[in-house]
């Protein structure tokens, strides 16, 4: 079973360094937040083109790396009209080229909203995005992969759930992170609420992170952790993953190089076992 991570935890470089120091830790694909992760490119919204693309993917080919996801983390929430402009208009930059870097999804989370008592104004604003998004992705051929986290717009099961029943579009999918729904409040019951994520949209999912947490020791809060050092009920989300999207793309989330093997290797055994 496979395992790729985030390309940028293995520190910003120059494209070529970084596809091969990817490769010597035997990553089989990655992540790619472009700005996140590369040094030597100018990825400023216009600059971005086939060529390069292609420059950039030929790198990692050429290391036997792919580029599952493209990160194109920009918030599709914003009030103002500059930002909520440029932002649209960033991912749709991303959508154009995916597939000459040789990625067949944009992911992204959706925003933190600068005012809560404004929510209604921030949805309109995530519905007028996504509108735009999907006809791009469409006429593409490229997948939007949206993301829940805490803080968010989208940061539950229903709140995922009902944001992609509102764009049945094919070209709209979920990447799945347990721990982004999680807080708290409600860690202890994370079993449920994994299990009610896959019940909603399962058949949505079209890549995964790993990461895990462990409750702090006065029982205030949540440490995020390497995947296999915290306290998250993995072998229910492999064997729920794996029965929904068999051989799915899973990264790698909050590593450092140290932990790389360790948490690899937690992944690619756990999910080996949920197909037993």
């Amino acid at each position: 079973m496979s395992v790729g991570i985030l390309a940028h935890l293995l520190g910003k470089r120059p494209f070529r360094e970084l596809a091969s120091k990817v490769a010597e830790f035997h990553f089989p694909y990655v992540q790619l937040a472009l700005s996140k992760a590369i040094s030597d490119v100018d990825f400023s919204l216009g600059k971005i083109s086939p060529g390069l693309a292609n420059e950039v993917g030929g790198a990692f080919e050429d290391n036997r790396v792919r580029i599952a996801v493209l990160g194109c983390y920009a918030s599709l929430i914003e009030l103002d009209d500059e930002s909520f402009r440029h932002n649209v208009e960033r991912f749709k930059e991303h959508l154009r080229n995916a597939r000459h870097f040789g990625a067949p999804i944009v992911a992204t989370e959706v925003g933190v909203p600068a005012d809560r008592s404004h929510l209604s104004k921030h949805w309109e604003r995530l519905n007028q995005a996504l509108e735009e998004l999907v006809e791009e992705a469409e006429r593409w051929g490229v997948t939007i992969g949206l993301e829940a986290a805490q803080g968010h717009l989208i940061d539950s099961p229903e709140t995922m759930a009902e944001t992609i029943e509102r764009f049945p579009s094919s070209c709209v999918g979920v990447l799945i992170d347990p721990c982004n729904m999680l807080n708290a409040s409600n860690f202890d019951r994370h079993d449920e609420i994994i299990r009610t994520a896959f019940d909603l949209f399962g058949s949505r999912i079209v890549s995964a992170h790993a990461k895990d947490a462990k409750r702090e020791a006065d029982g205030g809060g949540l440490t995020v952790t390497a995947a296999g050092l915290g306290e998250l009920d993995y072998p229910l989300f492999w064997r729920l993953l794996e029965q929904h999207k068999p051989h799915g793309f899973v990264t790698l989330e909050q590593v450092t190089e140290e932990e790389c093997s360790a948490a690899a290797r937690f992944v690619r055994e756990g999910r080996a076992k949920a197909r037993v």
